[in-house]
């Protein structure tokens, strides 16, 4: 059977890619590739669908189709910052406030804390870009008796720094679950990723230094752009 002719341009780009291609590198425009293909921008554009599912490019507004550098490996341990890993790795990262407020938690949320479902807690919605791509985005629920006057204070950025410099507070690991999910609609807005793309859901419940709950952040990642990796000390074998 004839393939669609998007589905041929798909992969012939691919191959392209591949071959001719480094990471960081941005496509030609889809105006070019309609005129080099003789095809409309539509099927260009359903072309390029098909690599930005695949994990091959992603779209930046304003700049175009560029290839993806690579999939980040982030280490998870106890005491691990996404912001340092990041550093790290020598990424420059963004982290961007969507919103905050005292909400009321799903029922398993609230179990955690300890609390009636009835009663609110602080939620912090952000997403976490890298390279002016989105890689994560990441809702934070947290005690707010823990954390006052917090609605006033954070903008954006990392929240642990904002813990540890106005709360004293640094936060551990005490419990990590990680899941894979297809992407809802809310992440292929954040994310700008395809409908059901995968996603790695990492739960975590972080403690202070007595062992108490503070903090349970649930991070949103795109698979095509992050990988987990989990050391175990040999003291802990």
């Amino acid at each position: 059977m004839t393939l669609p002719r998007y589905r041929e341009l798909a992969e012939v780009l691919v191959r392209e890619v591949r071959a001719d291609y480094a990471p960081g590198d941005l496509l030609p425009t889809e105006a070019q590739l309609a005129e080099r293909f003789a095809v409309n921008r539509h099927t260009v554009r359903r072309a390029l669908d098909e690599l930005v599912a695949a994990g091959m490019v992603t779209r930046h507004q304003g700049r175009g189709t560029q290839v993806v550098d690579r999939r980040l490996d982030y280490a998870v341990s106890a005491g691990s910052k996404v912001t340092q890993n990041l550093a790290g790795l020598g990424l420059p990262s963004t982290t961007c406030c969507l919103e905050q407020g005292l909400v009321t938690p799903p029922e398993a949320i609230a179990q955690r804390f300890g609390r009636p479902a009835s009663e609110p807690l602080l939620r912090v919605d952000t997403v976490r870009t890298v390279d002016d791509a989105p890689l994560m985005r990441l809702r934070h629920w947290f005690d707010p008796a823990r954390v006052p006057g917090w609605l006033a204070r954070y903008r954006g950025g990392s929240t642990r720094a904002l813990l540890t410099q106005h709360y004293g507070l640094q936060l551990h690991r005490r419990r990590v679950r990680i899941d894979a999910v297809g992407a809802d609609r809310d992440d292929t807005r954040w994310l700008q990723c395809p409908l059901n793309a995968p996603l790695l859901v990492m739960t975590s419940d972080n403690t202070d230094a007595d062992g108490v709950l503070v903090e349970v952040s649930v991070g949103r990642a795109r698979a095509d752009r992050l990988s987990y990796h989990i050391d175990f000390d040999e003291d802990d074998t």
